[in-house]
């Protein structure tokens, strides 16, 4: 039993075809089909129920192919802590960062990142939470840039900074003409929310009262610049992310938008990059932090003590 089997096999479980995962690996289809036949022979168990139309694990191929993605992500560790060794800020790192973040945030960090570590290649990948900390758990990404907190013993957690939430309001909305708006004032609007699965969607409905209204169950957006069109239709008003909020958003800056303040104690979250415990390039996460809090838009309020911790479990 080879690395390169349990690539292979790993390969064709994310891609649920053999083509298709041949592709990725960079070899034929042929040379696969070989390899996992031979794994099969060696282990003495199927590993795929194969049809013309269905490529499935069968139940002792998946425990196998969860211990494949364990021990090719302790490989890719052992690599990783001799590259660190040799130099911390250097080669790839994945990063992952949910879509109510990145836009936003990451346009002001990449010219300080390609300055200050021109031997690191950022990769970024943008989802939301929960797929973010699969992939992280399954080791094809190296960290995450999210709200916290995140739950898990096998999680590690450096806080960066608070965001608040602004109010976003069609053109002449009646709540526009105070400086300052109360989280009760509006339970009784069409407040729109993104789909389910956005962390900020939950975050949303906690502030706005977790009852839904029969429109805003029909309205629900993907993405922040989808709510920014519908509340310039008049369709309602959200909420918005501060740094989602600043001049050159778009329809904000033509004046179908307006941006309210919530009367103190602002609503708010707070983001932070998180990675496996007992990942080896843990400095070079922690000096990707600092280099985000030395650059941080105004709109972003850095918290008084940037840490990494263990989280309690959930």
């Amino acid at each position: 039993m080879t690395l390169q089997e349990l690539r292979y096999l790993v390969a064709l479980a994310d891609k649920g075809h053999f083509v298709r995962a041949a592709e990725a690996c960079n070899v034929g289809q042929p040379t696969l089909s070989t390899q996992l036949r031979k794994l099969e022979d060696y282990l003495g168990v199927i590993l795929f129920e194969r049809n013309k139309h269905h490529l499935r694990p069968t139940p002792i191929g998946n425990q196998i192919i969860e211990r494949a993605r364990q021990v090719l992500s302790v490989v890719d560790d052992i690599r990783e802590l001799a590259a660190s060794d040799r130099e911390p800020m250097s080669g790839p790192l994945r990063l992952g960062v949910i879509p109510t973040l990145g836009p936003y945030l990451v346009p002001h960090l990449l010219p300080a990142i390609r300055r200050n570590f021109l031997k690191l290649h950022l990769y970024l990948r943008e989802d939301l939470t929960a797929n973010l900390l699969e992939r992280l758990r399954h080791g094809s990404l190296d960290a995450l840039l999210l709200a916290l907190p995140v739950r898990g013993e096998d999680i590690e957690e450096m806080v960066l900074f608070r965001e608040a939430f602004v109010v976003a309001l069609p053109k002449g909305h009646p709540l526009a003409r105070h400086d300052a708006i109360d989280e009760a004032a509006l339970a009784s609007e069409n407040v729109l929310l993104l789909e389910e699965g956005h962390c900020m969607r939950d975050q949303a409905l906690a502030i706005c009262g977790a009852t839904s209204s029969e429109q805003r169950e029909e309205l629900k957006a993907t993405s922040i610049e989808t709510l920014r069109q519908m509340v310039a239709a008049g369709v309602g008003c959200t909420l918005l992310p501060r740094l989602a909020a600043i001049p050159g958003a778009g329809s904000v800056d033509r004046g179908m938008v307006e941006i309210r303040c919530f009367r103190a104690p602002e609503p708010a979250r707070t983001l932070g990059l998180v990675w496996r415990h007992g990942y080896p390039r843990a400095a070079a996460i922690r000096t990707l932090g600092e280099l985000i809090l030395a650059n941080l838009p105004p709109a972003a309020q850095r918290l008084p003590v940037a840490r990494a911790r263990k989280p309690v479990a959930a």
